[in-house]
């Protein structure tokens, strides 16, 4: 394993053992549960929007570490970022976990969310680091229903 590896590695694992954000947000006015069936991974994302702008968010849940690292790292990216700023990191996200090797992806967008970039050697985990991004959407387009990574 390549040193940048080892370092990503443990980004994620730190993330894991001391997720950010991993709170209930009292005072949230949208919010969204999700659900990865293929492994059990649970989150429910709160947000605080102000505007256009999502002032703060929190999340709670259980999975395994990908998906709290995601989640962690994913509230760390997009508080105080406006909604369409936190759409675009979502495509960029998916599209990094998705998009193939001939898709090229601005990691410099993603910030600390490319050490995920891994991920997508192994197909079935990208539901796992995408189930937090899903809850957002959801939680964004006011989204009642459990937001799933089917």
């Amino acid at each position: 394993m390549s040193e940048l590896e080892e370092l990503y590695q443990e980004i994620i694992m730190e993330h894991n053992r001391k997720p950010r954000n991993f709170r209930k947000l009292e005072n949230s006015n949208r919010s969204a549960n999700g659900f990865n069936p293929f492994c059990g991974d649970t989150v429910t994302l709160d947000l605080m929007l102000d505007g256009d702008t999502i002032a703060d968010i929190g999340f709670q849940g259980s999975g395994c570490a990908i998906s709290r690292a995601s989640a962690s790292l994913m509230t760390e990216s997009i508080k105080g970022k406006s909604r369409g700023e936190a759409q675009h990191l979502f495509e960029a996200f998916h599209q990094l976990l998705t998009g193939g090797p001939e898709k090229e992806v601005d990691t410099e967008d993603l910030g600390d969310l490319d050490v995920l970039a891994g991920v997508s050697e192994f197909p079935t985990r990208i539901k796992c680091a995408t189930l937090s991004w899903h809850a957002l959407r959801g939680a964004l387009e006011g989204q009642e229903d459990m937001v799933t990574t089917e």
